[in-house]
């Protein structure tokens, strides 16, 4: 099977090309290829087993002791990610589709959901293993967008802030990689109605930026921060 097979526009299809490309592309193609090994949560022995090949020839391949995978071989490391996917409910292709109909790349936006029903917004503290810092107007929510605040902040326009902060009304907001939190804080001022949660992840409360604290209260929404491990509280998330 290509890495496009079956429906050639849908999200499997578009996601098989994105993945086939990077590791195509890398100048480290094993370490590509073991990100996103990764980045679907599965094991080396997995993967082999969907590729029908041993374990050892994953290792070699993600460790650079074979030389750079072939078309043929990108192929059937993408669709056998896909199809393990796709047997546990199909998660990663989902979160891609959302991604890309909210119309942003998934380095920027590293996870979009919807809960089946709103959460209370202690649940997903708990989940980042975050400190709230000021409680909200609103102790629910009904989702959770990740954005990656570099990214967002060098790759984005001031529309395409705006359309994707405003698109987090009733969610909470989680942003990675903050130093201090001024940048995205100072962002959200834009940006009506709020989210009822933000999460700034990479600091501790010490490192805060000194409004930080303000501006919330002021806008209602809660404020917590985090410096748990990021793919590991990504998971918690994912499990909400």
């Amino acid at each position: 099977m290509n890495p496009g097979a079956g429906d050639g526009d849908g999200p499997r299809a578009e996601l098989a090309r994105r993945i086939a490309g990077e590791i195509a592309l890398s100048s480290d193609p094993g370490a590509t290829l073991r990100k996103w090994r990764t980045d679907f949560d599965v094991s080396q022995t997995a993967l082999a087993d969907a590729m029908d090949v041993s374990s050892s020839v994953v290792s070699d391949y993600e460790s650079g002791r074979r030389e750079s995978p072939g078309i043929g071989l990108v192929s059937r490391v993408v669709n056998a990610l896909l199809d393990i996917d796709e047997g546990r409910g199909g998660s990663r292709i989902r979160q891609y589709a959302r991604v890309v109909s909210a119309g942003f790349e998934s380095d920027i936006v590293r996870d979009i959901r919807e809960y089946p029903t709103a959460l209370p917004t202690g649940r997903v503290y708990d989940a980042l293993d975050a400190t709230e810092i000021v409680a909200g107007e609103r102790d629910t929510v009904n989702g959770h967008t990740v954005i990656n605040s570099i990214q967002a902040i060098t790759s984005l326009s001031s529309e395409e802030f705006y359309r994707l902060y405003g698109q987090s009304t009733d969610r909470a907001l989680v942003f990675t990689g903050v130093t201090r939190g001024e940048s995205p804080l100072v962002a959200l001022r834009v940006v009506t109605p709020t989210p009822n949660a933000v999460v700034l992840h990479g600091l501790d409360e010490e490192a805060l930026w000194d409004h930080a604290a303000d501006l919330a209260a002021v806008d209602g929404f809660s404020l917590a921060v985090s410096t748990a491990p990021l793919e590991e509280s990504l998971e918690e998330l994912r499990g909400l």
